[in-house]
């Protein structure tokens, strides 16, 4: 168990006076905040939250209680620990508004009148959030600044330069883009634009369905004052969404209905032609974050939604009529320039009526307690062997952290001689998993063996079981058997 897990089980003791028994970890998450379920014996549950970012951490405590004073449907904050890096929230339920809508997504954007009733019911819900969570809200405890302002705009373009253009190998001139920068930024600035709560992430996997199906917000702690327009874009254009166009127009007019009751709303018409600005924007950014993702970080998955989303950013600025010619220019380039695998198809892609029936198990282990056992009863699989590469572990500021911890990911990322290691397995699992698929077979199993089990093959394991989840529709068992941490992927739709 690292050191988080056991602050957060620690945590739990003290709010509810009993022992978790179980903790599951909730995977996916693009930030460096981890987080987790908490069960009692009755099978009720917590979410215990993890982030290294104590004023990140104080935004979304504050933030969850204002909304929570203004009847907003958002989580409770339940526990803090003292650190204030740790803390326990309510469950709002395991439902994404993601999930709600795979079938949709699966048909290549035809949804079904139930899905689009939950679209509707989001969209509904959004200008209630922009306009009662700004009432009485105090813009300074917003992370990491108060409003949306011209400092923050290039901030997400510059992302789109360094984690993207930077990163493909195009070459450009970087003052004719910053000049468009910042001429894209004074048209954003130039309307006098609707203001409220703007909640920075609106996207469906940050929509919990209760129960009885109404949508609930989460990770709302980048939020601060800004334009209403920017949450609009974010939801409608999701890069993974495929929402066709005449859905999007829809979702604008009941998202300007619902808005009418909280300040005056310009035409649907013209709503539209002033989003079209921010939709290109907001394209930027994502590229810029798939970038990161993707070509530094080497995730399969952005890697592959590159492609689509450039291809977003070049019909919205077509659409716009943005005028911003490099930019276009530039994008192009990207279109030709980047790997041909960032717009293939997942290996291994499923229709409806085929399900999935590889289980891959990967595990972390120490060396000293022996290998993992294999329950499927079939044998095989690769164990792999940590420990030739440079150890955090023997250094007193990490002796206490994982693998799954930001200083120690920094620096065996730093280091470059594991990630280089993975690389090579990464190879071997394709190969295995591709042809495990193709023949039928039903389970694979993967270890990752150090000294302790903490450090090196902790971060292995978890970073193989990402890229294979990424990649192939598979149910993924991971178990970091020395921290007792285990988590259950299961296809993604």
């Amino acid at each position: 168990m690292n050191d988080a897990q056991a602050q957060l089980r620690k945590l739990y003791r003290d709010y509810t006076g009993a022992d978790a028994v179980r903790t599951d970890v909730i995977t996916g998450s693009g930030s460096s905040r981890s987080y987790c379920r908490l069960y009692d014996a009755q099978g009720h549950s917590l979410i215990g939250v993890t982030g290294r970012d104590v004023e990140e951490n104080e935004a979304f405590i504050y933030l969850a209680s204002h909304f929570a004073e203004q009847q907003l449907p958002v989580p409770k904050v339940v526990a803090v620990a003292d650190n204030r890096q740790t803390y326990l929230q309510t469950d709002l339920g395991t439902c994404s508004l993601y999930d709600a809508l795979a079938t949709g997504r699966q048909r290549g954007g035809q949804y079904s009148p139930d899905e689009v009733r939950l679209l509707g019911d989001t969209m509904r819900l959004l200008p209630r959030v922009q306009a009662e969570g700004a009432e009485g809200l105090d813009w300074t405890r917003c992370y990491p600044q108060p409003v949306f302002n011209d400092e923050g705009m290039m901030f997400d373009l510059n992302y789109f330069k360094y984690c993207l253009l930077k990163l493909s190998g195009v070459e450009f001139n970087e003052v004719t883009l910053q000049a468009e920068f910042r001429q894209l930024i004074a048209d954003l600035q130039a309307g006098d634009d609707p203001q409220g709560f703007m909640y920075r992430d609106f996207q469906a996997r940050n929509i919990i369905l209760s129960a009885d199906g109404q949508p609930q917000l989460i990770d709302f702690q980048g939020g601060r004052r800004g334009p209403v327009y920017y949450d609009v874009a974010s939801f409608l254009w999701q890069a993974s969404a495929h929402y066709p166009d005449t859905l999007r127009r829809q979702m604008v007019d009941v998202y300007c209905e619902a808005a009418q009751r909280y300040r005056q709303m310009p035409d649907a018409d013209t709503f539209w032609q002033r989003l079209q600005r921010y939709v290109f924007f907001r394209m930027l950014q994502v590229l810029g974050a798939y970038g990161f993702r993707g070509l530094h970080e080497h995730k399969a998955h952005f890697i592959k939604s590159l492609h689509p989303a450039l291809r977003q950013a070049l019909r919205t600025a077509q659409d716009s009529n943005a005028p911003y010619p490099y930019l276009r220019t530039l994008l192009q380039q990207l279109e030709t320039t980047l790997p041909p695998m960032a717009d293939a198809p997942s290996v291994g892609t499923h229709t409806e009526d085929q399900q999935p029936t590889l289980t891959v198990t990967i595990w972390s282990f120490s060396y000293k307690k022996g290998l993992p056992a294999d329950s499927s009863g079939n044998g095989g699989g690769y164990v792999f062997d940590c420990r030739g590469s440079h150890n955090p572990g023997r250094y007193e500021q990490y002796k206490t952290l994982t693998g799954l911890d930001e200083p120690v990911i920094r620096f065996i990322e730093h280091d470059g001689e594991v990630p280089r290691f993975l690389e090579n397995v990464y190879r071997l699992a394709d190969a295995h998993v591709q042809r495990y698929i193709e023949r039928g077979f039903t389970s694979l199993m993967f270890a990752f063996g150090c000294t302790g089990g903490q450090h090196r093959s902790v971060y292995c394991a978890q970073h193989l079981a990402e890229y294979l989840h990424h990649k192939y529709p598979i149910h993924i068992h991971l178990c970091h058997r020395e921290q007792g941490i285990s988590a259950e992927w299961h296809p993604q739709q």
